[in-house]
């Protein structure tokens, strides 16, 4: 039980400490494609600039009532932020000796509650706007539920284990198959993580941010924190699948990193209705036929 609790709080904190880097990384990328130098001003060549952002967001901190918040957004916020410390207590749990057999349906179990924080966080902030995001990002959130348990099941067939830490590359038909299956859950991630081009719960063009147009202060660094976080853990999640805990997997991860950087400064953003029909009409049955391709 200590054991798992250390790893749990270790794993958070790794987790805060990579996302503040990669927070810098994005602006920084961000800039030089729109041919602008992006943040070098706080520490030496802007390396300071996220903790900087943080203390400014902590120091403006508001008190709320119920005529302008309600407490179900609070609730909201309290939810996806628990939700972001059990993903990061899997990834803690990983490389301890807590590790559990099902680490891969915790992670079902925990992405299947998200849909219910971004319902609250948009129906509670009593704006149209907000709510009208949670909604696309909550049906987001199902899909990519749909077709991440075919992902799940997929990677049991696979390796033979629901655990992470049992995951190898055993047989040729996984090495064929898998990394055309991941293809799709890069694309599926993109939506859980509400990333460009499925953007569509911060949509700055339509929605003014989406649902969290609301939130200030400490609660807009928890929203923002945990996105990124999410990203982060996705991001592991996809190199242990493919190449296990190995220097090959530590770089898949951080070419991973650098995708959503480049996704979020090139790509445009999909009209929605061909998002969900690319979901359940495309990605949903080519998973459904690989469970009988790899089963026959």
């Amino acid at each position: 039980m200590i054991i798992s609790l250390f790893s749990g709080i270790l794993g958070l904190l790794i987790s805060l400490l990579i996302i503040a880097f990669f927070i810098l990384g994005e602006r920084k990328i961000l800039g030089y494609s729109q041919f602008r130098k992006g943040p070098n001003k706080v520490g030496i060549i802007g390396l300071l600039q996220s903790f900087s952002d943080l203390l400014k967001l902590i120091v403006k901190f508001k008190l709320y009532h119920f005529q302008s918040r309600s407490y179900v957004s609070l609730f909201g916020v309290y939810l996806i932020m628990c939700l972001v410390i059990c993903y990061c207590f899997i990834y803690g749990g990983y490389y301890s000796f807590s590790c559990t057999k099902f680490s891969l349906l915790w992670f079902l179990v925990i992405t299947s509650f998200t849909s219910y924080s971004l319902l609250c966080l948009g129906w509670g902030s009593y704006s149209k706007y907000s709510f009208l995001g949670s909604i696309r990002s909550a049906f987001g959130s199902v899909s990519f539920e749909a077709c991440f348990m075919c992902i799940v099941v997929y990677s049991a067939l696979c390796y033979s284990s629901y655990s992470l830490s049992d995951i190898l590359l055993v047989d040729w038909y996984s090495v064929i198959l898998y990394p055309c299956v991941y293809l799709l859950f890069l694309i599926l991630i993109l939506c859980e993580t509400n990333r460009t081009p499925f953007d569509y719960a911060e949509s700055e063009s339509e929605l003014v941010s989406g649902f969290n147009v609301e939130y200030s202060s400490i609660f807009f660094t928890c929203l923002f924190a945990c996105e990124y976080i999410i990203i982060f853990i996705f991001s592991w999640l996809g190199s242990v699948l493919m190449f296990g805990d190995s220097i090959i997997g530590w770089l898949f991860m951080s070419l991973h990193l650098i995708f959503f950087m480049w996704a979020r400064a090139t790509l445009p953003r999909i009209r929605y209705d061909f998002f969900v029909n690319f979901f359940w009409s495309v990605c949903l049955p080519l998973l459904i036929l690989s469970f009988f391709i790899i089963v026959n």
